[in-house]
């Protein structure tokens, strides 16, 4: 992740969700991958991340300005998105 240099900007969280039995190891897979993308594409302030919600419920997550979200979006189409508190 790079230090963030605009706190005044909002962040949205753009979320892949994963089901069954390899829904962890999936979901971490992705986030490598999430985490690839935004480095290559020189994305500021980003952080590409998993969260388990049940044993067989993950999801793999990018934090991105709310100026990236577009083009991430339209890029890796997430299923979801929510805007981060601050």
């Amino acid at each position: 992740m790079l230090p963030k240099s605009n706190t005044n900007m909002r962040q949205i969280k753009l979320i892949w969700d994963f089901y069954g039995e390899d829904a962890e190891a999936t979901a971490k897979h992705h986030a490598i991958h999430l985490e690839d993308f935004a480095k290559m594409r020189s994305i500021p302030n980003y952080k590409a991340g998993t969260e388990v919600l049940n044993e067989v419920d993950h999801l793999a997550y990018l934090i991105v300005a709310e100026d990236k979200m577009i083009e991430v979006r339209d890029a890796l189409k997430p299923k979801r998105g929510q805007w981060v508190e601050s």
